[in-house]
């Protein structure tokens, strides 16, 4: 048993982690028609439930997911499992109708039915269901309402609500203003921009994978690998003093980590070069300047050039830009988190005397 638990603690490595979530994301999308099929489906249910049970046998584990707080959290991953899941398996089986000839299922004049009596019928019945499930949660789970608030006594670890952990996890990899007003801010843009700058027509109205493999691969890669990953980083990997730890693990107050986490200007000046560092905040951060306007405004030409040439030319410059630039920014998110994790590089420009860290 302990075997297995320093197994799944050794894959809650936030490195490890964060890579095998991508690469599951990629098999995902290269063999879809073998995931689609209900076994693998409701199997993947089946582990995740197997794998809670098992766990509520460990009281360090126990403890995480048994938090009033965290519940809800353990039913959305089997959620986002289930519908990510089905809506994979949507997708593949319009593809097979569509390469013989039949269109897709959406289209189709038989599965139709009424607003009324059908449909209000049944979201009768779902409201009537989720009102029992919701009173019975009431009851069973205390309010997780702790003391009044007070500076001499903060928890440890000290944790916003869950739709927000992923902005509190944010903070830590970028400064305030990019974390809690840019980045979300390009969220929100890149959502309204969507529909302006998706010249690909194909895919409106039914489910598709094969027509529109580059927009459903982007869109899981930031909904479910980039924002709902941070939500369980930081709901059950992050304990006391912020630290990471595994599901099985104790979270231990006293839990220390030699952190060692240094500007890239610190790298170039200090350990490259044995210098002492440059007064002057723009000879001194010159090197992380320049590749922060190489990554947003140069980068985006060369990859028009090269690999997203056919989308510069099926967009044209003005969507391509616009589109290039919310990916990048995208982007930007999981090569800081690298960054931090494998060399401790804390900012890429830090500017202290203007209060601008990048």
């Amino acid at each position: 048993m302990q075997i297995i638990k320093d197994f799944f603690n050794y894959l809650a490595d936030p490195r490890l982690f964060f890579l095998l979530s991508v690469a599951a994301l990629v098999l995902l999308m290269w063999k879809r028609e073998m995931f689609a099929g209900k076994a693998w489906g409701y199997g993947i249910l089946a582990f995740l439930a197997v794998f809670l049970v098992f766990g509520a046998f460990d009281p360090n584990f126990l403890l995480i997911i048994a938090k009033p707080d965290n519940v809800p959290i353990v039913g959305l991953i089997f959620l986002i499992v289930f519908f990510t899941w089905y809506s994979l398996r949507q997708g593949v089986l319009n593809d097979r109708r569509i390469a013989a000839g039949l269109g897709p299922e959406e289209k189709e004049e038989a599965d139709r039915v009424w607003v009324w009596p059908d449909l209000v019928y049944t979201e009768l019945i779902a409201l009537v269901l989720c009102s029992v499930v919701l009173i019975v949660w009431s009851i069973v789970l205390e309010a997780p309402l702790e003391q009044p608030a007070s500076a001499a006594a903060t928890p440890n670890p000290s944790k916003a609500p869950w739709y927000f952990l992923g902005l509190q996890e944010m903070l830590v990899y970028f400064d305030p203003w990019l974390a809690g007003v840019v980045l979300p801010s390009l969220i929100i843009v890149g959502l309204i921009a969507i529909p302006y700058i998706d010249t690909n027509e194909k895919g409106n109205g039914y489910y598709t994978i094969a027509e529109r493999k580059a927009e459903i691969f982007l869109f899981l890669l930031g909904f479910v690998v980039l924002w709902c990953s941070l939500i369980v980083l930081g709901t059950f990997l992050r304990g006391p003093n912020w630290n990471f730890f595994g599901p099985f693990e104790y979270w231990d107050t006293h839990k220390l980590e030699a952190l060692t986490n240094v500007d890239l200007s610190q790298y170039l000046w200090m350990r490259l070069l044995g210098t002492g560092m440059p007064e002057f905040w723009l000879v001194r951060e010159s090197l992380g300047l320049l590749l922060v306007f190489a990554y947003t405004f140069v980068l985006p030409v060369v990859l028009a050039k090269t690999v997203f040439k056919g989308y510069y030319e099926k967009m044209g410059p003005a969507r391509y830009y616009v589109g290039a630039f919310l990916f990048l920014m995208m982007m930007s998110l999981p090569a800081k988190m690298l960054l931090r994790w494998v060399f401790n590089l804390k900012y890429i420009v830090a500017i202290p005397e203007f209060f601008f860290n990048i």
